[in-house]
């Protein structure tokens, strides 16, 4: 139960905060936002503020932000159209009543004529077949009402295709950037509250349960050698206990100044999922506390765990690594699960880990990602022209079909990770 709700406080934020990087970035621009929404499927909770409607959906398997402009509009008058016209104080069309029309107090009904409720924003029509011809103006927030829903109209100043080739950009690109802030202030925060890890082969806090603690080693305690051999540092700590899974080590310590010998057994851990040990003992490193070595921690971490999974999406390409490596949702689970066994810091540390893998994985050049529409709109650069909305949206269409079966794919090889494979064994 700790590792659902882990899962789903985790990956709501994830998704949350990179949808509002697109959000923010979008409004500024001066971009018609119709929806906000965390997940997808059938809408479970729902409120609207100013423009935007802010929505929960069922599945929690991502996110979108609906700009104006980047679907058809689905918005049109169409010569012959008998529609009632609602207006404001300054005499402007505020809604156009398509149908149901008794729902609404109408002030005018019409025959439309024609309607251009993107540009010149006026529609034409006559009152009945010997009226004079009418124009009215249309607001520019003006409501458009079909079929017991209301839709705002989108002049073309508030399209995304309207914006400059700069701004459609940044506001693609604020979502995976919000997700590598997120990730620095996690890390940030962690070292603020947990401190700085340092480098010597000191203990700092240790697992209740773990050997370290049964063993009778301390907080404080310097470990001086692991069997004999000299230790001068955490990660060479670090290195004996790994390689040493269910062995009884010697530790030489220094505590208090006094020089005491621990009979200490790691635990052993799957690495990999393949019945390949690695020992632990429960123990962290020693800390300090600085703001400014925070900031710094913060950055240096969000860059180590940046350029790792990199180097792993490398060695997918080369061939090193088979795509068999990929986790998917059941992957996520069961990591998660680990974490949470971890505690607040290693949780901590792995929702950064994820706050980074999607900021990269969506950087990815394949279409339905953001990756996908910054090529477009490079390949638009280049031609000094945007590419035909159709074929785009074509494009897009058949990479969100390729990215499901990845998706099936991977949670598969997931699934014979985690349990057909352990099963077997």
């Amino acid at each position: 139960m700790n590792t659902v709700i882990a899962i789903v406080i985790i990956l709501g934020a994830l998704v949350f905060f990179h949808e509002l990087g697109h959000l923010l970035l979008a409004k500024r621009a001066g971009i018609l936002c119709r929806e906000f929404a965390i997940g997808f499927g059938p809408k479970i909770f729902a409120f609207k503020k100013n423009e935007t409607t802010y929505t929960v959906r069922l599945l929690p398997l991502g996110g979108f932000v609906r700009m104006a402009g980047e679907d058809p509009e689905g918005i049109e008058l169409k010569p012959g159209y008998r529609v009632g016209l609602i207006f404001n104080p300054e005499g402007n069309v505020q809604k156009i009543i398509v149908n149901h029309k008794e729902k609404y107090e109408i002030q005018k009904v019409i025959t439309i004529e024609s309607a251009d409720l993107e540009r010149d924003l006026i529609i034409r029509g006559f009152e009945n077949e010997e009226g004079e011809r009418l124009i009215y103006k249309v607001d520019p927030q003006a409501m458009y009402a079909a079929d017991h829903q209301e839709m705002q109209i989108a002049p073309y100043d508030r399209q995304f295709g309207s914006k400059t080739l700069m701004q459609r950009t940044l506001a693609i690109f604020a979502g995976p950037f919000m997700n590598v802030l997120l990730a620095f202030i996690v890390l940030m925060s962690f070292s603020l509250f947990q401190g700085i890890p340092t480098k010597e082969a000191r203990l700092g806090n240790l697992a209740p349960d773990g050997a370290a603690i049964k063993s009778g080693l301390q907080k404080g305690d310097k470990i001086v050698s692991v069997n004999g051999d000299k230790v001068s540092n955490w990660e060479e700590l670090v290195s004996f206990i790994q390689q040493n899974p269910g062995e009884e080590l010697t530790f030489e310590i220094n505590r208090n100044g006094q020089t005491l010998k621990k009979p200490v057994t790691p635990g052993e851990r799957d690495m990999d999922n393949k019945g390949n040990k690695e020992g632990f003992i429960g123990a962290y490193p020693s800390t300090e506390f600085s703001l400014l070595g925070s900031v710094s921690y913060g950055a240096k971490q969000t860059w180590f765990m940046t350029k790792m999974i990199f180097i792993g999406l490398g060695d997918l390409i080369t061939g090193k690594h088979g795509f068999d490596q990929l986790s998917g949702p059941v992957g996520i689970y069961e990591y998660t699960n680990k974490a949470t066994e971890g505690g607040i810091p290693m949780l901590l540390q792995w929702a950064a880990v994820l706050s980074i893998n999607l900021a990269i994985f969506n950087l990815l050049p394949l279409p339905a990602l953001d990756g996908g529409r910054l090529l477009f709109l490079a390949l638009e650069a280049l031609r000094g022209k945007p590419i035909d909305p159709q074929k785009e949206g074509l494009v897009h269409f058949i990479g969100f079909a390729f990215l499901m079966l990845l998706m099936l794919v991977v949670t598969w090889n997931d699934i014979h990770k985690f349990f057909l494979d352990k099963i077997d064994q």
